[in-house]
């Protein structure tokens, strides 16, 4: 770590937003020194996407509202600079990097800042294929950008921001939306920042993937620096340390040690009512025959049978899946690398495309096709931004239930923390309560079917544990919950059983108990290295 003036100085800054007293942040001072890389935890809502915003320019350039104080960045201060001027010192990452592209081609984005700046076109292509060779993206290079993976597209993001060179690198929740393979080439894009001296700061709730990388943490809270520790501290924390700070396992060894930790006491896998293990889903599925399902013939469970699906334009299917049984007030994961098939099972379960073909079985034989299952079905999506439509968070709730009832609604946002947003713009709230949003809705719609395609991307700990419960209280009221996920806690914590998916069939089907919690986490963080 280089020992120069800093890079990056906050010098008592504060800033409130227009219309929100209680967000922002409070007397920040705070040094950067060159080539460190930061770590931003604590709370949703503590602080740490304004600081980013701070060092990106976004305030108070694009946020408006009431900021004292200085942010100077290379020797500049912010407030003195322009958008423009600031990119050439700072790229910024945000959690949804569909949210930043400005082309549909992949080279195209990558050249996209350099014609921005009216660079040569023979210094453009040099740049692009540099930082392609950089970041080994050279397969990806003239794709459409649409048709890329979520962490192929985390990839081209941060590429993107790479060819300006800027010195500072600005990442919010980066690991929010992807795999184990996503947060594994993310780990080695910021160790290649790392490596070229450039200085990163990173505001996130998944630690795990970042143990090694890190100089600093700073652990924030009501808008301020509350504690700041090196990397080793970071790592040295005991469980019982983060559980006080509200902060996720900073080691992967220590993710299967929290499987009970947000439970009522009832044993990861047991039978609804008797507390029993349940061993009839300890054999797995027959790996590589394409179905799923051995040992998943359970009494009072939906079936889901004879699924397939394939897009458009390509030959082969891309689910093909006998059938899977989904136990009612059971919660059950579904789990696989990126392009697995775990979301277009989904809508297929749903019935959101008509060119996915199955039937759903209830437990009295009834036989649902697509149209009934949508009104069976309620599903929470991964990007909440394409679900939410009215103008408050209220109003968002009020319309998912089988009748409007303002109070039971009120007091599902209370049960998510999210009452004294009642009746704000569900847009104008960060990432994580835009995502409690969603979930209160699907919780007000009282369906018999519930589907979560990554709820908690964004969340922090203690919110994690609450969705957590809240989805275990779906399950005791008898809902048949399915949830496509890539969180090694939250599954630990929530879920009953793990069907994993592999190119579109289902390849192992475990009971999620204290013998099978590691074989869990291995499999979701096996490529974080």
């Amino acid at each position: 770590m280089a020992t120069s003036d800093p890079i990056l100085r906050f010098e008592d800054v504060s800033f409130t937003y227009d219309g929100d007293d209680a967000a922002g942040v409070h007397h920040l001072s705070l040094s950067v020194a060159p080539g460190e890389v930061i770590l931003l935890c604590g709370d949703s809502g503590c602080g740490k996407t304004t600081v980013t915003r701070l060092v990106n320019g976004l305030i108070p350039h694009y946020f408006q509202g009431e900021l004292t104080g200085n942010v100077v960045v290379c020797g500049t201060s912010n407030a003195s600079s322009n958008l423009a001027s600031i990119a050439m010192r700072v790229g910024s990452v945000f959690q949804n990097p569909k949210s930043q592209f400005f082309t549909l081609n992949t080279r195209e984005e990558l050249a996209f800042a350099c014609e921005n700046f009216n660079m040569p076109p023979q210094e453009i292509r040099a740049k692009v294929d540099d930082t392609a060779a950089t970041f080994h993206i050279e397969p990806l290079l003239d794709r459409d950008i649409g048709a890329t993976s979520g962490g192929q597209k985390q990839q081209i993001a941060c590429a993107a921001v790479s060819v300006l060179d800027p010195s500072i690198m600005v990442l919010d929740e980066p690991s929010s939306n992807l795999d184990a393979h996503g947060i594994g080439r993310l780990r080695q894009i910021v160790a290649t920042w790392k490596e070229q001296g450039k200085t990163v700061i990173i505001a996130e709730h998944r630690l795990y993937w970042l143990n090694g990388l890190i100089d600093r943490a700073l652990y924030m809270a009501d808008g301020s620096i509350s504690r700041e520790m090196t990397g080793k501290e970071l790592a040295a924390l005991r469980r019982e340390d983060l559980d006080t700070l509200g902060l996720r396992p900073v080691r992967p060894e220590q993710i299967a040690g929290a499987v009970s930790r947000s439970r009522d006491g009832r044993a990861c896998g047991s039978r609804a009512g008797d507390g029993r293990p349940d061993d009839s889903l300890s054999r797995d599925s027959r790996a590589g025959d394409g179905r799923a399902g051995a040992g998943l013939e359970l009494a009072g469970s939906f079936r889901f049978t004879d699924v397939q699906y394939t897009y458009p334009h390509q030959t082969g299917e891309a689910v093909d899946i006998d059938g899977l049984d989904l136990p009612i007030g059971q919660v059950t994961a579904l789990t696989g690398v990126n392009g697995a098939g775990k979301t277009t099972f989904a809508r297929c379960l749903q019935g959101l495309d008509k060119r996915c073909r199955g039937e759903l079985i209830t437990p009295s034989g009834e036989r649902l096709r697509r149209q009934k299952r949508i009104k069976r079905c309620f599903t929470v999506l991964q990007d909440v931004n394409a679900e939410l439509f009215t103008e408050s968070v209220i109003d968002e709730v009020m319309p998912a239930q089988p009748e409007e009832n303002q109070e039971l609604a009120l007091k599902i946002l209370a049960e998510l923390d999210l009452d004294a947003f009642a009746q704000r713009h569900p847009l104008s709230l960060s990432g994580g309560q835009k995502q409690r949003v969603a979930i209160a809705a699907a919780l007000a719609s009282e369906r018999p079917i519930i589907i979560f395609d990554e709820p908690t991307s964004g969340l922090d700990m203690r919110h994690m544990q609450q969705v957590a419960a809240m989805i275990r209280g779906l399950a005791d009221a008898q809902r048949t919950v399915v949830v496509v996920t890539h969180d090694p806690e939250f599954a630990l914590a929530a879920c009953d059983y793990n069907i994993r998916l592999n190119r579109g069939h289902a390849t192992e089907a475990y009971p999620i108990d204290q013998s099978h919690a590691q074989r869990l986490v291995d499999s979701l963080t096996a490529d974080v290295a």
